[in-house]
């Protein structure tokens, strides 16, 4: 552990700095820096101490933050084409306490969103109800529909430009 700290210590700082200029979050970019130092540490038996330890880590911790960063680009709330659970609850309730014009137009944006889920494919359609009506994980998606964790992720990319495209078109 003495010799993980001196390392951290020694490439600490610059790690961060490169990871936060791929990421563009310093808690990201922290974040990235930490998992690289620990999965060194778990790994040290495998670093080849014949070369040097800077290119090794700086290559680990560039590609670390691309991950993340692709991850963090990919990330895009779902609430801005469909609605919340929470605003379906709020809607559920207005059709109760008796606002017709609320809930008319709620009901027709149910009924837009239910229109626009039937457009998708089938695979894509399930894929969608899992992750954002049964708040599903995309891993758990993928051993679900024993597929791998990038179709799953495709798919919903996929399916969430479709529904976009579709609802936008809806409001012209």
């Amino acid at each position: 552990m003495d010799a993980l700290a001196t390392l951290m210590q020694h490439y600490q700082v610059e790690a961060i700095r490169a990871a936060n200029l791929i990421t563009r979050d310093e808690a990201i970019a922290q974040d990235v820096v930490q998992s690289v130092f620990i999965r060194m540490y778990e790994r040290s038996h495998l670093i080849d101490t014949r070369r040097r330890f800077k290119p090794y880590l700086m290559r680990s911790v560039v590609n670390a933050a691309i991950n993340a960063a692709n991850k963090q680009k990919r990330l895009i709330p779902f609430e801005d084409t469909i609605e919340s659970e929470a605003a379906f609850a709020s809607a559920l309730e207005r059709q109760r306490t008796g606002d017709p014009q609320q809930a008319l137009d709620d009901s027709e944006r149910q009924r837009m969103v239910a229109d626009a889920l039937a457009e998708l494919s089938p695979k894509q359609r399930a894929a969608v109800v899992m992750r954002y009506f049964l708040d599903m994980t995309e891993s758990e998606i993928a051993a679900e529909q024993n597929e791998p964790n990038g179709t799953v992720k495709w798919r919903l990319h996929a399916a969430r430009n479709r529904l976009r495209a579709i609802l936008s078109w809806g409001e012209s």
